[in-house]
C-alpha cells in the first residue's frame, strides 16, 4: 500500500515526510503506533528521535526518486556546516557571509555573525565544542549578512571589534532602516592595524583602504596561518560593490594584490562568498584570479564608455567578452559599479 501511494503520489509522499522531519527536528516526541495482529491488539509507545525514525523508514525512502531522496536528506540534516581548517580554527556556513572561529583555552573568537538565527546555531555548536567564554567577535565589514547576527552575542561576548569605517557604516544603515534596536555595535575599532595574542594565536587585523566597502578588514590568525578576507573575496561569483559605502574597484585590486604579496603559498584564505560548486576557502591563486577579473571588468566598461555607450546599454551585457570563471547571475552589479566609478570625477 505504501509503495502504491508513493508511486502514485510522490509529491504528497515527500510533503508528508518533510512535515514529519520538521516536527522531529524540533524536539523528541512520542510516536504511538498501533500494533495490530490476530493474536495481539495492544498499543505500544515507542520513543524515537529523528534519525532512528529515518532508519526505520527504509521502505519509504526506497520508493522515492533520487531527487526526492535528496530533498528529504536536506530536511533531515542540519542546515549549517562546520569544517575545521587547521588546529582549533574552523569555518561555519549556513546563510550569509562565511563565519570563522577559533577555540582557545583563553576563550572563543568569532569572525562575522551572519543573521540572528544562524548565529544562534553557531553559538550552540561552539558551546558543544568548548566550555570557554566568547572573548572576541570581529566583523570584517558592516553588511547585515555579516553583522545582523551580532545581537545574538549580546551579554555573552567580551568585545566586538571592526574597522572604524565599518562601525560608521553599520550605524548609518541601522538609522536609515530604523533597526538600531537590533544591533550590537563594535565597542572596539581600529584604523590601520590591530594585533592581540589570544591563547596560542596572534590575531592581526589590517586595513588596505577602500575595496568592497571603505571599511573592510583583513584578519590573519598567524599561528594557523589563516586569513579571513570577508567580502574582499568572492570566489567565482560576481561581487557586490557597495559604492554607497565608499567602495572602489580600482583600490580593491590593489588590496588583493597587496594581500597576495604579503602572505605565503601555505596561507589558507577564507572567502565571504562563493558560487555554487566552489569552496569558501582557498589559496592566493584565487585572489590573483579575482584581481584579474576585476581589472578586466574595469577595462571592458572603460572601452564601452569610450565607444559612447550609456550606462543602460552597458548593463544590457549578459556575457563578458573575455575568458573568466566568474559567470552566472549578478553581472550587472560590477558593471554598474565600474561605470559609475569610471564616470565620476
Amino acid at each position: 500500500m505504501i509503495e502504491f501511494l508513493l508511486r502514485r503520489m510522490p509529491t504528497l509522499a515527500v510533503g508528508i515526510l518533510i512535515f514529519i522531519v520538521r516536527t522531529l527536528q524540533q524536539k523528541r516526541i512520542l510516536l504511538i503506533f498501533s500494533n495490530i495482529s490476530l493474536t495481539n491488539n495492544k498499543q505500544k509507545t515507542i520513543h524515537m528521535n529523528r534519525r532512528s525514525f529515518i532508519h526505520s523508514s527504509a521502505l519509504t525512502m526506497g520508493a522515492l526518486t533520487i531527487a526526492q531522496q535528496k530533498i528529504f536528506a536536506a530536511m533531515v540534516d542540519d542546515p549549517w556546516k562546520i569544517k575545521m581548517l587547521r588546529g582549533n580554527v574552523g569555518v561555519f556556513t549556513e546563510r550569509g557571509g562565511t563565519i570563522a572561529f577559533y577555540l582557545s583555552k583563553k576563550g572563543i573568537v568569532v569572525i562575522d555573525s551572519q543573521f540572528p538565527d544562524q548565529s544562534k546555531h553557531l553559538i550552540d555548536e561552539l558551546k558543544k565544542r568548548s566550555d570557554k567564554p566568547f572573548k572576541l567577535l570581529i566583523n570584517t565589514h558592516h553588511h547585515q549578512d555579516h553583522t545582523a547576527g551580532n545581537i545574538s552575542f549580546k551579554g555573552i561576548v567580551e568585545n566586538v571589534l571592526a574597522h572604524e569605517n565599518s562601525l560608521k557604516n553599520q550605524r548609518n544603515v541601522a538609522i536609515q532602516q530604523k533597526i538600531e534596536d537590533k544591533q550590537l555595535y563594535p565597542d572596539k575599532t581600529f584604523g590601520e592595524t590591530w594585533c592581540e595574542k589570544i591563547g596560542k594565536e596572534k590575531i592581526c587585523l589590517d586595513y588596505y583602504g577602500t575595496g568592497h566597502t571603505d571599511g573592510d578588514a583583513i584578519i590573519h590568525l598567524e599561528h594557523a596561518n589563516i586569513v579571513h578576507m570577508g567580502d574582499l573575496m568572492f570566489n567565482r561569483r560576481h561581487p557586490f560593490v557597495d559604492r554607497s559605502a565608499g567602495a572602489s574597484m580600482r583600490n580593491w585590486i590593489t588590496a588583493l594584490d597587496r594581500t597576495s604579496d604579503h602572505f605565503s603559498n601555505d596561507t589558507i584564505f577564507i572567502y565571504g562568498h562563493a558560487a555554487d560548486g566552489y569552496e569558501v576557502t582557498g589559496s592566493k591563486d584565487d585572489l590573483k584570479a579575482f584581481s584579474e577579473y576585476l581589472g578586466k571588468v574595469l577595462n571592458f566598461v572603460g572601452g564601452e564608455i569610450k565607444a559612447g555607450k550609456t550606462k543602460d546599454e552597458v548593463l544590457k551585457t549578459t556575457t563578458l567578452p573575455f575568458d573568466t570563471q566568474w559567470t552566472g547571475d549578478g553581472l550587472q552589479r560590477p558593471l554598474q559599479a565600474a561605470y559609475e566609478e569610471l564616470t565620476t570625477k
